[in-house]
C-alpha cells in the first residue's frame, strides 16, 4: 500500500447498455442545443432593443434641430423688435384691407 492512496475502490452496481448510452448522448445534445438557442434568442432581443434606441436617438436629433431653427427664428424677431430701426418706426394712422 502506498501513501495518500484510498484503500477502497468505488464500483457502480448499475451497468448501462448501448441503448442507455445512446439515449444519454441524445439528451445531452438536446440540452446543449436548447442552451445555444436560448443564447441566440437573447442576442436577437438585444439587437431589437438597440434598434429601438437608435430610432429614438434619430427622432430626438430631428426634434433638436427643429427646436434650434425655432430658437433662431424667435431670437431674430426679438433682435429686430429691439433694434434702433424698429424703435424709430411709427404706427400707421389708418389701415385699409382688401375685400
Amino acid at each position: 500500500m502506498r501513501r495518500n492512496q484510498n484503500t477502497a475502490r468505488f464500483r457502480s452496481q448499475t451497468k448501462l447498455g448501448p441503448v442507455a448510452h445512446t439515449v444519454l448522448v441524445a439528451l445531452m445534445i438536446t440540452v446543449l442545443g436548447l442552451i445555444y438557442l436560448t443564447q441566440a434568442t437573447k442576442t436577437t432581443a438585444y439587437s431589437y432593443e438597440a434598434q429601438g434606441l437608435d430610432s429614438e436617438i434619430s427622432e430626438l436629433v430631428a426634434k433638436k434641430s427643429e427646436l434650434e431653427v425655432q430658437n433662431a427664428r424667435l431670437t431674430s424677431l426679438e433682435k429686430i423688435k429691439g433694434s434702433a430701426v424698429a424703435s424709430a418706426m411709427t404706427s400707421p394712422e389708418s389701415t385699409n384691407y382688401a375685400n
